[in-house]
């Protein structure tokens, strides 16, 4: 997807991102799915009893900024970059520069610990990829971590609502192996995978997530998350 693209979508994300299949599973509002991707990020963290207090956090294609405002006060640094304009309007309490190239991250090398791209690689074509995986690589700080978070083409209500939301009109679905190919390719060593949203909210609530946890490896969740570290 093109920046115009981007932009012309902007002013009416949310509703275009509406789908009966997709609300019934996330509740009445939309938090529940960036929430869903906090916990995992903080789970990961947390499990390695690594402190982010200090470290430096940059979401690619941060959109309006949901992801990263949850976790604004996780980490020393919280910053965002997005092709949209438009989107970046709407990004309160964190840093953000435009991306003017979607292969080019607007920051210096090494200034950041961590990096995600949630449902990103998904609007890259596949030609272009590697090259946005070095990308991160060039900003990532020697042992930082990249986490890639996206749609799981095995599920196949997944599929079928992707294949009908507009703005991802162009998406080309990655599997997990696929992203994993693509990490090592880019210099990352994956560390660290599993699949989640298999429940709708008012489910996860009364189960909470030791019991999505223990589905992890199955290729049924709703989306995946693979965690990688830069290689030294």
């Amino acid at each position: 997807m093109s920046r115009p693209e981007f932009d012309r979508y902007s002013a009416s994300y949310e509703e275009l991102l509406k789908d009966p299949m997709r609300d019934r599973f996330g509740g009445e509002t939309s938090a529940f799915f960036p929430q869903r991707k906090r916990d995992l990020i903080r789970a990961y963290f947390r499990d390695r009893r690594i402190s982010t207090q200090s470290m430096s956090y940059l979401d690619l294609g941060c959109g309006k900024g949901e992801l990263a405002s949850l976790l604004r006060d996780d980490f020393g640094r919280v910053a965002g970059c997005d092709p949209s304009t438009g989107m970046l309007d709407a990004a309160q309490g964190i840093e953000t520069r435009v991306q003017q190239d979607l292969r080019s991250i607007p920051f210096g090398d090494a200034e950041f610990d961590f990096v995600t791209a949630v449902c990103v690689y998904h609007h890259v074509v596949p030609a272009a990829r590697q090259a946005l995986t070095r990308e991160v690589g060039r900003v990532l700080k020697p042992g930082g971590v990249f986490a890639i978070i996206e749609h799981n083409p095995y599920n196949p209500a997944t599929r079928l609502i992707v294949s009908r939301t507009p703005v991802d009109a162009d998406a080309v679905l990655l599997k997990q192996h696929e992203t994993k190919e693509l990490l090592r390719a880019g210099g990352f060593f994956p560390v660290a995978s599993r699949y989640f949203l298999y429940f709708p909210e008012f489910l996860y609530r009364r189960t909470g997530d030791a019991v999505e946890a223990w589905f992890g490896e199955l290729p049924l969740g709703g989306q995946y998350a693979v965690f990688a570290t830069k290689n030294r």
